[in-house]
């Protein structure tokens, strides 16, 4: 589904919480208008804060009949229209969402499906999880959720109780060094919860590296987001161990 079978007639949804999860970075739940976007699609959003100004987010639940929504925001270095919606937003703000656009999409006939997501690329990824958990039959699906440090694994939590309910779903947890930085992140100590996965099922390496050596993935669906940067060199690595590129959906978030 494009996104020009959408109509892009504009929707209002309000925020009804800020959950501030590190310092940069906040998940911010809306209720409002019905929005058709796709799981796994991405919507333009209006702020109050920046009237006028357009950035495109993706929805970290499937569409829901009763309007809610969720985006997980990072700020982006040097990025102020991100900063402001982390930092700032507050309950009641109203938001305007324009333009679903259809990007990752579960083809019904696969067998199995590998995601591999770094930081906020797990929304999409995410919303596609939630909205195969309500088919019959879903695929088996492995996935990949990597970040620097334990700590940038801000959605560890949701991942692990989520990995308990649904048995056709495995998470792998990676970080690229098992401690976190010395600098404290209040938000983060504030938010911290004892539900999660133990130092000792985290893999060690770049997403890259341990997403390729589980491969390659000739028989399966692969589904990669995260930053531009992680995302070619994620694409390289696995088509370099054998994953056929006409598997491969992949964008940056």
């Amino acid at each position: 589904m494009s996104s020009s079978e959408f109509p892009d007639t504009g929707w209002t949804a309000t925020v009804v919480g800020h959950h501030r999860l590190r310092n940069d970075l906040a998940v911010i739940r809306l209720i409002g208008d019905f929005v058709p976007f796709a799981a796994g699609g991405s919507v333009e959003v209006e702020v109050p804060q920046h009237p006028g100004v357009r950035r495109r987010l993706s929805p970290a639940l499937p569409p829901s009949l009763d309007g809610k929504l969720e985006f997980h925001v990072r700020t982006v270095p040097g990025g102020w229209c991100s900063s402001s919606i982390v930092a700032d937003t507050q309950p009641g703000d109203q938001w305007r969402i324009n333009a679903p656009h259809s990007v990752f999409h579960i083809d019904p006939e696969a067998a199995e499906v590998v995601m591999i997501a770094g930081g906020t690329g797990l929304a999409p990824l995410r919303a596609q999880i939630l909205d195969l958990a309500r088919l019959e039959n879903p695929p088996r699906t492995y996935l990949f959720y990597g970040g620097r440090s334990p700590r940038d694994l801000y959605a560890s939590d949701m991942l692990f109780l989520l990995s308990g309910e649904l048995p056709w779903l495995t998470v792998i947890p990676v970080v690229e060094s098992p401690d976190d930085p010395a600098v404290r992140d209040e938000w983060h100590e504030h938010s911290r919860v004892d539900i999660g996965f133990a130092p000792a099922e985290m893999l060690h390496g770049t997403l890259a590296d341990v997403a390729a050596a589980h491969g390659p993935f000739d028989q399966h669906q692969v589904l990669v987001c995260g930053s531009p940067a992680m995302v070619r060199t994620t694409v390289d690595k696995l088509v370099a161990a054998g994953t056929p590129p006409a598997n491969i959906t992949a964008e940056g978030a």
